[in-house]
């Protein structure tokens, strides 16, 4: 990397921002350790002058590391932008050494002991402790393989619960932090995107005990036990969504869920992709994929076309979308608008262009004519195998739900006489959460706070109180010696008798 003096304002963003720490500011103007820089391209990236140009050739003892799409030029010595590999004498070496699991069996912890993986009886119908310094309404002991195994239930209030909402679609739904509405009411809010899904916050203890605490009661409970629920996104669509069906939104129904970004659409089908066209843009509005550029294309045997996309690149071949209505989740509504510019010098009359999207399930195809013009033509059979392809390697779009709660408060009291002990026992793994019978997992660090889908719990479990709060069935399932450790209830213990089915 070389530095324009003159254009460097000193700000400092390649310094704090360089991951081999190779830029130093000297009298307020960056220097660059040739030898330790990995030619990354951060600092070009946030260099606001711009101020920092490229080299065009790789250093004579440098190696080009393929581990990912930066490529990083590494001197003999040095380390990538990663941290993971080092250039030892001309050889990448990872710096980590693999792990047996062994090796790492104390770190992941114990996982609780078959005998005690499943409830003696779930705590469905088995009613509440109320108030909790009381034993739980159901106590209940069992012999397996000559180890007695105790189950303590309770359909437990809790005030500190939420839903989260995993929607699967690349239509919009709205931003970051919008607010979410039921009938003009807030009940939670719109969350960070996940790999191909959109996720909604609904609940939690602030807005339960807010003015809206009902109905925010209600919706997460609605949505736990799989009911069709009506939804409005502040300054975006409406929603009915339902766990385990294809949401609805703006009265239209969702199709497919994207197979991957644009990047991951190219690298999983570029050989198909360059028998279908000379060039091929996945218009996505997170990373659109360029398959001329793309590392995935040139592997494939993809060559130059000349062609320039309108959004920002960060990696050759990966741009940075934007979001919208349009084609990808992004604003590009004619997908011939996503070319920015095509080198006439590189490109070649009849060379031609497939647009599609991460689903696949929209595709057009240009071809450039003798005056340097694109065209619109018939999508031809091998751009269509290639579309179908991707299509058909999407899952459909669906909606489903984590349900969130903490149970570290006074009900632990309805269990044990020592509240410490018991989420000490669950958190080494002596004591196995589960809802309604479903494994929970419990998050680490301090109380009982733990995450369930609510498709593994049978339908119409949840209920919700007016204090508000919802009501979760909860069971904890131990070794009778170790509840007997804890100072559980063991007056109120009863025989488990399997009752007669109905």
């Amino acid at each position: 990397m070389n530095v324009n003096n003159d254009k460097c304002i000193g700000c400092g963003f390649c310094v704090r921002d360089c991951p081999v720490d190779a830029v130093k500011l000297v009298k307020k103007k960056a220097v660059i350790d040739d030898h330790g820089c990995s030619h990354c391209g951060v600092c070009l990236r946030v260099c606001e002058s711009e101020a920092i140009a490229a080299d065009e050739n790789m250093p004579q003892n440098a190696v080009e590391c393929d581990a990912c799409p930066i490529k990083c030029w590494i001197n003999a010595g040095y380390i990538g932008a990663c941290h993971r590999y080092r250039n030892d004498d001309g050889t990448l070496v990872r710096i980590t050494p693999l792990h047996d699991f062994q090796d790492v069996a104390p770190i992941v912890g114990p996982d609780p002991k078959e005998v005690i993986r499943k409830p003696v009886v779930t705590a469905i119908g088995s009613g509440t402790t109320y108030p909790d310094c009381k034993p739980a309404p159901r106590i209940l002991k069992e012999n397996r393989r000559g180890i007695d195994v105790v189950t303590v239930v309770t359909e437990v209030p809790l005030s500190y619960s939420s839903i989260i909402v995993k929607v699967d679609t690349d239509i919009p739904l709205g931003r970051e932090g919008d607010r979410i509405l039921v009938a003009k009411r807030e009940v939670g809010m719109v969350e960070t995107e996940q790999y191909g899904s959109k996720m909604l916050h609904i609940g939690g203890v602030n807005r339960l005990t807010g003015q809206n605490g009902f109905v925010v009661a209600r919706t997460i409970t609605d949505i736990a036990n799989r009911k069709a629920v009506k939804l409005k996104i502040e300054n975006g669509p409406r929603l009915l969504i339902q766990v385990g069906r294809p949401p609805i939104i703006d009265s239209q129904a969702a199709g497919k869920m994207r197979v991957g970004c644009g990047s991951a659409t190219m690298g999983l089908f570029a050989p198909l992709l360059v028998e279908a066209a000379d060039e091929v843009i996945i218009i996505d509005s997170h990373i659109t994929g360029q398959m001329s550029r793309h590392v995935a294309g040139q592997f494939a045997g993809a060559k130059a076309t000349g062609v320039r996309l309108k959004f920002n690149e960060s990696t050759p071949g990966r741009c940075f979308g934007d979001h919208g209505g349009g084609w990808g989740g992004t604003s590009i509504t004619d997908p011939i608008d996503i070319i920015d510019s095509i080198d006439t010098d590189i490109a070649w009359q009849g060379m031609t262009i497939l647009l599609t999207e991460t689903t696949g399930q929209n595709g057009t195809m240009l071809e450039l004519d003798g005056s340097g013009q694109l065209k619109e033509i018939p999508i031809t059979g091998k751009a269509r195998a290639a579309l179908e392809a991707i299509s058909n390697s999407c899952e459909p779009s669906r909606v489903s739900a984590i349900y969130t709660a903490g149970a570290g408060g006074s009900a632990r009291a309805g269990v044990t006489k020592y509240p410490i002990r018991l989420t000490r026992a669950v958190h080494e793994a002596k004591a196995h959460l589960t809802v309604g019978g479903s494994p929970g997992y419990v998050l680490p660090g301090g109380g009982i706070t733990f995450l369930v889908d609510v498709e593994r719990v049978k339908a119409g479990s949840f209920y919700w109180t007016p204090t508000p709060a919802t009501i979760c069935p909860l069971e904890y399932t131990m070794e009778l010696k170790d509840y007997e450790k804890m100072g559980g209830h063991v007056a109120a213990m009863k025989p488990y008798k399997a009752q007669k089915p109905k």
